[in-house]
């Protein structure tokens, strides 16, 4: 019998925080922390899953525990994330319902991680097999490049993730991965030209340096010292526990796995390593006669390096440095760049140049990764994204991270109350609004088109004349002055107020998760992006096969004298395409936190889990879902867990299991108003009356094992005296014999008279004749009544009986023999054993019968579904060929092969495979016949489902694409030649040229198939197959009749094709042996 478990079975703690009582913020932290003392570090708010960051590792994500997890009821065991991974993948495979995991949290609070977990348990149960698994690991392997170009080490987590990335896993409908997207969001460029101290670059430059080879690097002109590179910080150049060179290593292996090339690979480590000769170009000041200052570059040898790197002249790239071209519809004017102008555009360079080489790397991880088929899939999305940011210096990075989490707390909010609403409707319950804060107010102050903070900021950027930070801000205070979740110096100061903590240079929004000041400088430069066309057009003309691509705006051709869009507005197109995103999908939560600033594990900071529990709106989350009813369970687990409470339903209840419910919860007398009966759940509306049912429950526990401890101590010491009694007996009667023997002994040695002892032996002589007397006669008088009474019934049976049995006794020795004497289990066994009776005819051949019919079927369950079409198409030409074309037997043997060119693999036929949309049943080399002369031409032969198509075998250039609907039939010989003949329907379009007459190795293959495709759609006439010595085929506009003669043996082995007149071609084929 299997146990039924519960999520307050063993609680440490509450599991629930929608269970916790009272409410408040001091219980909410206190829960955490008792929980994750005792090592829980996942808590639910009703379907969300709070994870704590344990800083160390834990066993409890072992195989073990994915078995444990799997196919189980979310609330049925611990909370963990493998329950909620679980339940979003059953509804995703089962319900067929896309899903999104949401997984938010500050940086070092274990997003990256839970992601992870996420992913490995989805790809541990869904299903197996070669191309399954190779799909899998290329999911799972996506994330290790990812990691090394867009991770870093920060103050707060020594793998921090610097950009935001949404994954879309496609499933088939059998929950079977098929590929993924991955969108990046926000990659942290910044970083690439300076980090902030303790904080270090991406991970690849570190990784690359410690563990390329010496080879690898003199190719790339790198050296080993950190110290060499002013991109890189060196104060954390290295950290513990992460080894970068064994990191290069896994980066390496993990792209070659993901389908990275060679070539490409060593594309993108050239690009790192210019990035980081790019750094180590310095400007000096000179002035020009005319009094302007420009730069010049100090020592010209990194960029030289960098220059043969990329393959550019350096010339023009040192130009570009010094100068930046405006265009404005026909003028062009040049501008020398001053020394801090200079280091603007070296930085804006390096910027865009890897996270352009990010978003290429994004994109080919897409191509490697995205499912093949283009049948509709099932989603599952999983978000990894910055979760809310407040530091003491708070920019424009900040600002839209904060804007994008505004979004994600608006979706949350929204998405919760429809699920409770969409719940309590399917269930019947009345709904009641729900009163809590909506930041649609705070989303509209910054995303509103007209007087939004980033419409403004795009309208200040975007405007002529002189605009600096101060500007922007001059803006704010004139048009968001009056609004409620705005301040700055001068909107406080009009209303009369004096805030110090408002320097002149910040403003502050009233965020949901609270107040945040943000400093102004920087905003218009970092929303503008710019990089000069000049340095876009050098890098255009560089030969580096990767470069191009990502600067295709260099084109000297496709010149745009259009401003690109700004920072903010790409931001804010991303995070719209991603609400729409996630609202067509079923939300799933995980809220990561971390439980201490030292990255140390047993250390919990109560006001840095608060702050944390603030921001995240967890405490706005459980009074959510407390508003209505805060505890919800199905019927039957109910009944099941709280049935001992009431002895009518106690120990079985035979009805139904919402009536057992009814009747449990009035015979405890539970208020009413505090329950509702749904459809299929029974709802509590506060967690006191659960408690009150679990308080219960654990009482009445306790009386039932009281209960079974009595019953077990008295079987026990029943046993124990039974036992007792029955020794007691064996030890009496042993005795007895005992003092019988010794009783005799002594009668023997004792002088008893002669006369006395003979009486007394004939005495005990004749009590024991009495005794066997009286059995003798009870037992013949027994046996009497007995025979008596059966005599009445005997006569009148005992034949049919006797039959009976003795059929029954010739069926068992049939059985038997033939159980021994069964044939192999090979279909094609034609032996049976002899029957031993002539009765058994019927019997035997219907035995024959089933078990022929049973050795098939257990035949055929070996077959995969690949090997079943193959036989199914050897069926096929069996009914098409067999006795009708001399060819045919040598075919039985050789197996249908389908692709006998492997052409998606091949590169020579790469463009003729991306040519041909569908799938490709079939694929070889045939000789297409003129009609001139008799002779062949090799081309390719391609079949899908709709098309037969002709190329050229050398070049891969398509010759001919028939429509199947096109074809009227397939003629061709009874003999042991490959020739057959295409025709065409009249009048159709690809009858212009007249039919093919074609020469083919594998005849009876390419004819099975393509009668088979012809027969299983159901738009298209069965394709007619004519099999005749003689036919008919049109060319153009003249009919050539196709005559097939036997060759005598002079001709040799070979079929030759021979044109004898305008009206006639004949081919000889050599006589069979």
């Amino acid at each position: 019998m299997e146990v039924k478990t519960s999520l307050l079975d063993n609680m440490i703690g509450v599991g629930d925080m929608v269970l916790l009582e009272p409410l408040t913020e001091d219980s909410f932290l206190e829960n955490l922390k008792k929980r994750f003392d005792h090592n829980e570090i996942y808590t639910y708010i009703g379907s969300v899953v709070i994870s704590l960051n344990p800083y160390r590792s834990l066993p409890i994500y072992t195989p073990d525990k994915v078995e444990e997890y799997r196919n189980r009821n979310f609330y049925e065991l611990s909370p963990h994330i493998y329950a909620l991974a679980d339940e979003a993948y059953r509804s995703l495979r089962d319900q067929d319902k896309d899903q999104c995991i949401l997984i938010t949290g500050e940086s070092g609070a274990g997003k990256t991680e839970a992601s992870k977990l996420v992913m490995s348990y989805v790809a541990a149960v869904c299903g197996k097999g070669q191309e399954v698994n190779k799909v899998k690991e290329q999911l799972l392997q996506s994330n290790p490049v990812l990691e090394a170009f867009g991770n870093a080490k920060t103050v707060r987590n020594d793998n921090s993730s610097r950009f935001g990335k949404y994954m879309d896993i496609e499933f088939d409908f059998k929950g079977d991965p098929l590929g993924g997207v991955i969108s990046n969001y926000l990659l942290e460029k910044s970083r690439v030209v300076k980090q902030p101290r303790g904080e270090r670059n991406f991970h690849i430059f570190y990784q690359l340096l410690s563990g390329a080879s010496d080879d690898t690097l003199k190719k790339l002109k790198l050296e080993r010292d950190f110290s060499k590179y002013n991109y890189l910080s060196l104060d954390s150049a290295t950290v513990s526990g992460l080894d970068d060179a064994a990191n290069f290593r896994t980066v390496r292996n993990a792209m070659q796995i993901v389908g990275f090339m060679e070539d490409e690979m060593q594309s993108v480590l050239e690009l790192v390593a210019a990035v980081l000769k790019l750094g180590n170009i310095e400007f000096k000041p000179e002035s020009r006669c005319n009094g302007m200052d420009e730069s010049r570059i100090k020592d010209k040898n990194d960029l030289k390096e960098m220059c043969e790197l990329l393959g550019t002249e350096q010339s023009v790239l040192e130009r570009a440095f010094s100068y930046r071209t405006v265009e404005a519809k026909m003028e062009k004017v040049s501008t020398t760049l001053n020394v801090a102008q200079a280091y603007y555009a070296r930085d804006a360079l390096a910027k865009n140049l890897y996270s352009r080489l990010f978003s290429w790397l994004v994109t080919r991880i897409n191509e490697s990764i995205k499912a093949q088929a283009k049948t509709r899939h099932k989603v599952m999305g999983v978000l990894d994204i910055y979760g809310f940011e407040i530091f003491e210096d708070n920019s424009f990075e900040q600002f839209i991270i904060n804007y994008c989490n505004e979004k994600l707390q608006q979706i949350f909010i929204e998405l919760t109350l429809r699920e409770e609403q969409e719940e309590y409707i399917r269930e019947g319950i009345e709904w009641t609004n729900i009163e809590y804060f909506n930041n649609a107010v705070i989303c509209d102050l910054i995303e509103n088109n007209q007087n939004g903070i980033l419409a403004m900021l795009d309208e200040e950027c975007l405007r002529p004349g002189t605009v600096t930070d101060e500007t922007f801000l001059d803006k704010l205070n004139t048009i968001c002055a009056d609004h409620q979740h705005f301040e700055s110096r001068l909107s406080k100061n009009s209303k009369f107020l004096n805030d110090h903590s408002l320097p002149h240079n910040c403003f502050r929004i009233q965020h949901y998760a609270g107040k945040v000041l943000y400093r102004v400088e920087g905003f218009v430069d970092k929303n503008n992006d710019l990089l000069y066309r000049d340095l876009s057009q050098a890098m255009y003309k560089a030969n580096h096969s990767l470069i191009k691509q990502l600067f295709p705006e260099g084109n000297p051709a496709k010149v745009n004298l259009k401003r690109p869009p700004t920072a903010g507005f790409q931001f804010k197109a991303s995070v719209g395409t991603l609400m729409s995103n996630l609202q067509s999908k079923n939300p799933n939560y995980i809220r990561c936190i971390k439980p201490n600033d030292k990255k140390a594990s047993h250390v919990f900071n109560g006001s840095l889990v608060c702050h944390q529990a603030r921001y995240l709106g967890l405490m706005e989350n459980v009074r959510v879902r407390r508003a209505g009813y805060a505890f919800r369970q199905a019927y039957e687990p109910c009944l099941e867990r709280y049935k001992m409470l009431c002895k009518k339903t106690w120990p079985h209840w035979k009805g139904r299991a919402r009536q057992g419910v009814e009747v449990l919860m009035t015979d405890l007398q539970v208020p009413a108003e505090e329950f509702s009966y749904g459809r299929s759940k029974i709802f509590i509306r506060n967690p006191r009356t659960l408690f009150f049912l679990e308080e219960k429950r654990k009482q009445c526990l306790e009386d039932l094992a009281t209960l079974i401890q009595k019953i077990y101590k008295g079987w026990k010491c029943r046993s124990h005296f039974l036992l007792l009694k029955k020794s007691q007996v064996v030890v009496a009667s042993w005795f007895r014999r005992y003092a019988v023997r010794l009783l005799s002994k002594l009668l023997l040695w004792l002088p008893i008279p002669e006369s006395f002892a003979r009486k007394l032996l004939r005495k005990l002589k004749y009590q024991k004749k009495c005794e066997e007397a009286v059995t003798t006669i009870a037992a013949f008088w027994h046996g009497t009544q007995v025979r008596r009474e059966y005599r009445k019934f005997f006569r009148a049976n005992a034949g049919k009986k006797i039959y009976n049995f003795t059929i029954q006794r010739i069926m068992q020795k049939y059985f038997l023999g033939l159980k021994s004497k069964l044939p192999s289990m090979s279909p094609i066994d034609k032996t049976w054993p002899a029957r031993p009776y002539s009765f058994l005819d019927g019997v035997h051949a219907e035995l024959r019968r089933i078990f022929h019919l049973w050795r098939c079927k257990k035949y055929r369950s070996q077959f995969t579904e690949e090997k079943k079409a193959v036989y199914e198409e050897k069926l096929e030409a069996s009914e098409l060929f067999k006795d009708k074309k001399a060819l045919y037997p040598s075919s039985v043997r050789q197996p249908f092969k389908g692709d006998y060119l492997e052409i998606s693999k091949n590169p020579k036929y790469q463009k003729l495979s991306s040519a041909v949309d569908e799938k490709i049943l079939l694929a070889d080399v045939v000789n297409k016949i003129n009609r001139a002369n008799g002779k062949g031409s090799s081309r390719l032969f391609l079949l899908t489902k709709k098309n037969v198509v002709l190329a050229d075998q050398k070049t891969g250039q398509l010759k001919a694409n028939v429509p199947l609907a096109d074809l009227a039939s397939v003629s061709t010989s009874t003999q042991t030649d490959g020739f057959f003949a295409l025709k065409l329907k009249e009048g159709s379009a690809s009858a212009v040229k007249g039919d093919f007459l074609l020469s083919s190795d594998h005849l009876i293959e390419i004819i099975t198939k393509l009668h088979r495709i012809g027969s299983m759609a159901a738009d298209r006439e069965k394709l007619n197959i004519d099999i005749s010595d003689e036919f008919l085929v049109q060319f153009k506009q003249d009919k050539v009749c196709v005559k097939f003669i036997q060759g005598s043996p002079k001709n040799g082995n070979s079929v030759s094709c021979k044109r004898k007149n305008n009206r006639l071609l004949e081919v000889s084929v050599p006589a069979s042996s």
